[in-house]
């Protein structure tokens, strides 16, 4: 009973914070577009080593039956332009050189490696990948297959599940969770989990026990790290 007292307790005070960041900011789509280097206006109040607490905890269930077109058949249009354009423009805000809508040139602070990349045309464009923070065979196995379509195609397009990363860093990153991968830049490794919990919290999907372990380390270097968009 106490458990459940706490937990209540908890997704009402996450409801409050998110009905006053939406009153806020009543354009909440676009408002997720900021940069990941400023979220402020996207975060929380709720520090995600909390609110991890609330995950479920369980095995992985299986594999079988996932596919990416269990979540989305490519990236959807946002006020005409292509999601993964718009995250790109997200990442590398002022300094985003556009052709119509799409990215040809821009720098900007790598979140996996920490390295500052220049991107000086569309082939070094191509090199950046949108990567889904919480993997989706990964949400596949963790929830999502029990979910229904829409739903699952949310976890696929959210804002808050995408990042522009560096190509080989997602690569290396595969659909790990944070028991097997991090990224490079210890610096990012806070915003990193804290986005995971988010995810997982606003999708009820789950945590493995190595899982949250491994969150958990990372989330007490920064234990008012905020849940984001929820």
């Amino acid at each position: 009973m106490r458990l459940r007292r706490r937990r209540i307790s908890v997704i009402i005070a996450a409801l409050i914070a998110a009905a006053v960041w939406l009153f806020l900011n009543p354009n909440s789509y676009e408002e997720v577009f900021t940069p990941i280097s400023d979220t402020g206006a996207e975060a929380s109040v709720m520090p995600a080593l909390k609110v991890l607490e609330e995950l479920e905890v369980k095995g992985r269930a299986p594999k079988k039956g996932y596919s990416r077109e269990e979540f989305y058949d490519g990236w959807p249009l946002v006020d005409g332009c292509s999601l993964r354009q718009k995250i790109l423009k997200r990442e590398l805000g002022e300094t985003a050189v556009l052709e119509g809508c799409n990215v040809v040139a821009g720098e900007f602070d790598e979140p996996y490696t920490g390295e500052h990349i220049v991107l000086r045309n569309k082939t070094n464009v191509a090199q950046i990948q949108i990567d889904h923070v919480v993997a989706l065979s990964d949400a596949w196995q963790k929830g999502a297959q029990y979910l229904d379509y829409e739903t699952r195609n949310k976890i696929a397009t959210d804002p808050l599940n995408l990042l522009a990363v560096d190509g080989e860093a997602n690569e290396r990153k595969s659909d790990g969770d944070a028991a097997t991968w991090l990224p490079k830049n210890k610096k990012f490794r806070c915003q990193y989990v804290a986005r995971q919990v988010s995810v997982k919290f606003k999708y009820g999907l789950w945590v493995t026990e190595a899982e949250k372990e491994a969150i958990s380390r990372v989330l007490q270097n920064c234990p008012n790290e905020p849940v984001i968009g929820i």
